[in-house]
């Protein structure tokens, strides 16, 4: 099933350019799975070295932040998306 997965510009050097693609994926961890496979070069700017989403960053399913559900083994459906939200601070 496809997903359309949307990333910040600030990260699209990480992905060739491309603030909008599809991946295919069954489940919403597998999507997640095929985002690094695809653009590994994203991993260091989204998880930690222990594998958790950095505390910057919101990875949403639809309107859902990951961080509030229980399983990412939820099946994928037509018109699915996941969205990257990167916070920027400065001063």
């Amino acid at each position: 099933m496809p997903i359309t997965v949307t990333i910040p510009s600030l990260l699209r050097d990480c992905t060739g350019g491309r603030v909008r693609f599809e991946l295919e994926a069954l489940t919403l961890q597998a999507a997640l799975n095929q985002l690094l496979l695809s653009y590994p070069l994203l991993r260091v700017h989204l998880w930690t070295e222990t594998g958790q989403v950095r505390k910057h960053v919101l990875l949403y399913y639809n309107d859902t932040n990951i961080a509030w559900l229980d399983n990412l083994e939820i099946p994928l459906q037509a018109g699915d998306r996941l969205t990257v939200f990167q916070a920027v601070s400065g001063g």
